[in-house]
């Protein structure tokens, strides 16, 4: 393979926005593993109960705050 190849803008963006894709799919792996086992405490339905909602909710929302707020403390170093 040409070394010029490695150096393509275009190659580069792709690669890029693979790498956020993959990124991406393991943050919600995660906060779906982390927020389920924390949340949903009942037998499997049709629908989540009220309060398992909300926890859901404010779970992934906690889970979203700290996971921008670890990455702005790397980026800051």
């Amino acid at each position: 393979m040409d070394a010029s190849v490695l150096n393509n803008p275009r190659l580069k963006a792709l690669i890029e926005e693979e790498r956020t894709k993959a990124l991406t799919n393991e943050l919600v792996a995660k906060l779906t593993h982390i927020c389920w086992d924390k949340c949903v405490t009942g037998s499997i339905g049709s629908s989540f109960s009220r309060s398992e909602a909300s926890c859901l909710s404010n779970c992934a929302k906690r889970f979203a705050e700290v996971k921008m707020m670890t990455m702005q403390r790397f980026t800051e170093r």
